[in-house]
């Protein structure tokens, strides 16, 4: 064992001088250019190459990978003499888990909190579906494994003797996913969870393989992987109507609230969209606790992602409108750019929309009205002069990153890859008098997310050197009232998006009169009705917040063009109550009640 120990750290020492990465090839102008791409700090790096160097470098990669290899297979025998998992030498893979170690792989989440979309993974293992694989796709840290290692968990004894679960790594290969997956049928082995099988580099071009040999023969193969979207890719092509799809990076109010124990609307909104270790509070380990933990996710998670399965699916031939940002490298910071766009918008909108309109003058009569402390300090800020210090900030940013200039063609492409990993959700405005251009708002589905983006945008306007003049408590009481007016649109896109989610059948979106609006309206076909709704981050009751649900002339014409009004109703943060013929609602209670 020890002269194994000594060949590996040999081989190691090699490896260290020899480069890494791979060359790659693209088509550009009819002229092939070779590039050396490589992975560093977790990100994608690149660098052209001249033909004599790609010539020097080929064989000094192709020997680094002969030796990766041989490494890998002496852990391998190492990991086999220590009495893991594995059944065989021959196994090209090397992380197989059965049996014991199975039992104690997955013994270590038993006491977490169930998600609810378990049980569809749950039917699949314990009903037949002849010829089709089973996808766990979604964002990365939205609990894809746990989810696997609960349904793993919530099997027989005797069936988890006919379980393998393989952990991919770099190199491995659906060949190596292939010889495995022979080896453990001839074993009796039933039931196969793969995680990280996205990291097989073929995997989207040879996916079928999975279904049409294996499920086929009885085998039950469960599949997640940090790349989504190459399932997507996979589903459309490879697996089309082969396989099973469960989405995972969407996680509800009421989930988040049952699986954390976690409860409060502003909890969601600062800290939703990702999983934890179950059971632990998870404000201490959030993904979106910090500006540079969102950027990394929102690179590695989301950016990366796209990048990945574009380059892997046919053959790199998909990248359309994004093909030039790709071979100039800019394509991870242009997904990164139109993600934070996104929130610059809506920051912006927050600014703009709510403190130029009535609610402005709310919050204005409500500070200097104040008992414990009145002030008229918002009657002194210059929300436009802010407001436009922070677009032209937001302006050089993006001009200053650009090397390749972004075009609507290029947004319109990034954004349906952001609409196919369920990442947004855009919500429709409808107008009376009738528009016939229709309006929408992107909501982006992890709160968490959105949040943290709009307060740094905040504390970046902050620290504007006209607004550093204002004291320290007028700052800090600013401040408290912008977050507030962000966390309330936050609230209304949540609201309105969940209720979307749990009334497919029915009409959901915002509608915006010559003067005024109803925050969200359900519209329902079938019986011509309608109910009208207003949302308010206020925990307080207020004849203002209903004002424009008792107009007699916005509900005439809604019900004209809708049907009959059968509810009002404002949904907030207090008590449930009635007021008259409006019904107040807790939005923590109405979000429950939602069956999604």
């Amino acid at each position: 064992m020890q002269s194994a120990e000594n060949k590996i750290r040999e081989l190691e020492n090699e490896i260290a001088t020899l480069p890494v990465g791979y060359i790659s090839k693209k088509k550009i102008n009819g002229k092939i250019q070779q590039y050396l791409q490589w992975t560093e700090n977790g990100k994608k790096k690149s660098q052209y190459l001249d033909s004599e160097s790609a010539e020097r470098l080929s064989p000094l990669i192709a020997r680094r990978r002969k030796l990766l290899a041989e490494v890998k297979s002496l852990k391998k025998t190492l990991s086999s003499s220590a009495g893991s998992a594995l059944v065989s030498d021959e196994y090209p893979i090397r992380n197989i888990l059965l049996a014991e170690d199975l039992d104690a792989f997955v013994e270590k989440i038993k006491g977490f909190h169930r998600r609810n979309c378990i049980s569809k993974l749950e039917d699949y293992l314990n009903n037949e579906y002849y010829g089709k694989v089973f996808i766990l796709y979604g964002l990365r840290r939205t609990g894809k494994t746990t989810l696997m290692r609960q349904a793993i968990l919530s099997m027989s004894k005797d069936s988890l003797k006919r379980i393998a679960f393989i952990q991919l790594e770099q190199g491995d290969s659906l060949s190596d996913i292939n010889i495995a997956l022979k080896m453990l049928r001839k074993r009796g082995i039933k039931y196969v969870f793969i995680d990280e099988v996205t990291i097989a580099e073929d995997f989207i071009e040879g996916a079928a393989l999975l279904s049409d040999i294996y499920a086929a023969s009885g085998m039950k193969i469960v599949l997640s992987g940090t790349d989504s979207l190459g399932f997507v890719f996979s589903e459309s092509e490879e697996l089309f109507d082969r396989c099973i799809m469960l989405h995972t990076t969407y996680i509800p109010y009421k989930e988040f609230e049952r699986v954390f124990g976690v409860s409060g609307i502003d909890e969601y909104i600062r800290y939703g969209g990702t999983m934890s270790l179950g059971g632990s509070h998870y404000n201490e380990v959030s993904t979106f606790r910090t500006k540079d933990s969102t950027d990394e996710y929102i690179d590695s998670a989301i950016a990366r992602n796209i990048q990945h399965s574009l380059k892997l699916y046919q053959e790199g031939n998909h990248f359309r409108a994004l093909a030039e940002l790709y071979e100039s490298n800019e394509l991870t910071s242009a997904i990164n750019r139109v993600v934070e766009d996104i929130n610059h918008r809506f920051t912006i909108e927050v600014l703009t929309r709510d403190f130029k309109s009535h609610d402005l003058g709310i919050s204005r009569r409500n500070l200097r009205k104040d008992r414990d402390n009145p002030t008229d300090i918002l009657d002194d800020v210059d929300i436009d002069s802010i407001t436009e210090e922070l677009k032209n900030a937001l302006e050089i940013l993006n001009e200053e990153e650009q090397t390749v200039k972004i075009t609507d063609a290029h947004r319109i492409e990034i954004k349906e890859y952001l609409d196919l990993l369920d990442l947004t959700v855009d919500i429709l405005t409808e107008t009376i008098p009738v528009n016939n251009n229709k309006s929408y708002r992107t909501a982006i589905a992890q709160p968490g997310l959105r949040y943290s983006q709009a307060v740094a945008l905040v504390y970046q306007l902050l620290r504007d050197e006209a607004f550093q003049s204002i004291s320290a408590e007028e700052r800090h009481n600013i401040l408290e009232r912008i977050l507030n007016e962000i966390k309330g649109r936050m609230m209304e896109d949540i609201v309105i998006l969940e209720t979307m989610k749990a009334n497919p059948n029915k009409e959901v979106f915002r509608l915006q009169f010559a003067v005024g609006e109803f925050d969200m309206v359900i519209a329902d076909p079938e019986s011509i009705s309608c109910e009208i709704y207003e949302i308010k981050h206020s925990d307080k009751i207020v004849p203002e917040q209903y004002k424009n649900l008792i107009d007699d002339n916005k509900v005439e014409a809604t019900e004209f063009r809708y049907g009959k009004v059968t509810k009002r109703t404002v949904i907030y943060r207090g008590q449930n109550a009635m007021d008259g013929d409006i019904c107040y609602v807790n939005v923590e209670d109405y979000l429950r009640a939602l069956d999604i």
